[in-house]
């Protein structure tokens, strides 16, 4: 599923080649310090999302984040659930939980190109900082911070 998902025109503009991320994600589910997930939505699977320390793997663009901030990767698969605001719905669940179990931030970089996952992302509350250039190319830094949300 995650190999077809991949291969959506949207998700290899801003993941890159398909073989090779689905390399990496399957590495990534065997490591107890990465928690991977499969969101559904009526039960019908439509998106991956991960999330980790951010400084548990060294990207100097996380540097300055308070320990113990959850960094994020997640991407929509099914074309017809883009754009309606399931990313929003999910994202908004996942970050409340992050903070609840103690998260002080949660960071997120997507490419500086990439409007519609910055839209979403200021929708929810992620403030964009700097942008980096990284091995992967550029990115901005997006952060959540867990003092700023009023959680009902």
């Amino acid at each position: 599923m995650i190999g077809r998902w991949l291969h959506v025109p949207e998700v290899i503009r801003w993941w890159g080649e398909p073989a090779e991320q689905l390399e990496l994600i399957s590495e990534d589910v065997e490591l107890a310090e990465m928690a991977t997930l499969i969101v559904s939505y009526r039960n019908r699977p439509f998106a991956f999302v991960q999330h980790y320390d951010a400084h548990q793997w060294p990207q100097a663009h996380f540097d300055p984040l308070p320990q113990h901030t959850r960094c994020l990767d997640a991407f929509i698969g099914v074309p017809d659930m883009m754009g309606c605001g399931h990313g929003q719905m999910f994202l908004k669940m996942l970050t409340r939980q992050l903070f609840e179990r103690g998260a002080p931030m949660i960071g997120i970089d997507p490419d500086p190109e990439n409007e519609r996952a910055i839209r979403c992302y200021e929708a929810i509350g992620f403030v964009a900082g700097r942008e980096y250039e990284t091995a992967k190319g550029p990115c901005l830094l997006m952060t959540l911070d867990a003092r700023d949300q009023k959680h009902s």
